[in-house]
């Protein structure tokens, strides 16, 4: 629990410090944000913004997760390593669709392809360490169960299987937590809930895991505490980063944050056993995502639109709501999402220590 409080601290400072940095770098550099021009005039006044912010983000990471461990003297373990190496690699990803838009200064940075073809990789390289890699008689990071709360025994997958699976899950929660940065301090802010709901989750894994509490109830996962620390420096970086990210934005952190944050609650919900559970938890993700995929569909079908513009907080926006108005309920949304999907993972103990 120390090493939790350590790197959460230093994660922290580490992105309210090194963000300013950031923007005077970016800003004697001209490196600037492109706006969508069928946005409202209030973004327009946004244009030329420092983007690409999420490199303060996964400095922090890093130097949270590292310098706790180098704090307390505790090993560094395969579930966190590889949950922060997903995180990375997609940041990486992020970093180069950010770097195509600035340097063409035009809001279109990798094509389809190309971005899809680097989620690929990082996803699959990460399923297949997960699912297939242990040491000694250790747990594997991930399992080929289908997951709620625990493993869905009855809804196994093969390591083939389960390596689709977690393609079809990174890239989902990464581009749903890309759409949903479309206001300021909107995605940092929610990420910083679902983090801080998982940070609860892996220190209850931990509290009763099948190796310390041998009673009925307990979690089958793997490293546990050192996942509930990655997911402890993650959310004080984004708290740091929110900072200069609030309303008026200085900085935006770009596809470079939004990737990487977005891979980094999937591949927490994977070593957690809780894959089906971030649906509720990130349920405002969900529906940002949910909502452009309608407009596609329905308007490629139909020729017509359900929202005035998508992803649906620009609806919002384009029906007169103040982005701050936008911000703050969605703020409050995720909130209540993160509460509900922790009271469905603590009611489903109760219900399996009283059953056992």
């Amino acid at each position: 629990m120390r090493g939790i409080f350590i790197g959460v601290g230093i994660a922290l400072v580490v992105a309210l410090l090194l963000t300013p940095h950031l923007i005077r770098f970016f800003v004697r550099q001209g490196l600037g944000q492109e706006i969508r021009e069928e946005l409202s005039s209030g973004h327009q006044k946004k244009r030329g913004t420092p983007v690409m912010g999420g490199i303060a983000i996964l400095i922090a990471i890093w130097a949270g997760y590292l310098l706790s461990h180098l704090i307390t003297g505790d090993a560094m373990t395969l579930s966190a390593m590889l949950v922060l190496f997903l995180t990375t690699a997609l940041g990486l990803v992020g970093f180069l669709d950010d770097f195509i838009k600035l340097r063409n200064t035009r809001n279109l940075g990798l094509n389809k392809t190309s971005k899809l073809v680097g989620q690929t990789v990082a996803a699959s390289t990460f399923g297949v360490v997960a699912v297939k890699v242990s040491a000694g008689d250790l747990l594997t990071p991930a399992s080929a169960n289908l997951s709620f709360v625990r493993d869905i025994t009855v809804v196994s997958l093969g390591a083939v299987g389960f390596v689709v699976l977690a393609n079809i899950i990174i890239a989902g929660w990464s581009n749903a937590v890309n759409l949903t940065d479309g206001l300021d301090g909107q995605a940092v802010g929610c990420s910083a809930m679902v983090l801080a709901t998982y940070t609860i989750i892996g220190f209850w894994q931990f509290r009763n895991g099948c190796e310390l509490a041998n009673s009925p109830g307990c979690y089958q996962v793997r490293d546990p505490l050192d996942v509930a620390l990655v997911a402890a420096v993650a959310m004080g970086a984004c708290i740091g980063f929110l900072w200069w990210n609030a309303p008026p934005a200085r900085i935006f952190m770009g596809d470079t944050g939004s990737l990487a944050l977005g891979g980094l609650v999937a591949g927490l919900s994977i070593v957690t056993r809780t894959e089906l559970l971030l649906l509720v938890i990130g349920g405002l993700f969900a529906a940002v995502l949910l909502s452009s995929l309608i407009q596609i569909l329905v308007f490629r079908s139909t020729r017509r639109r359900v929202f005035r513009i998508a992803p649906f907080h620009h609806h919002f926006e384009m029906g007169g709501w103040a982005e701050t108005t936008v911000l703050i309920r969605f703020w409050l949304l995720t909130a209540m999402c993160a509460m509900l999907g922790l009271g469905l993972f603590y009611s489903e103990w109760l219900t399996a220590t009283a059953d056992g």
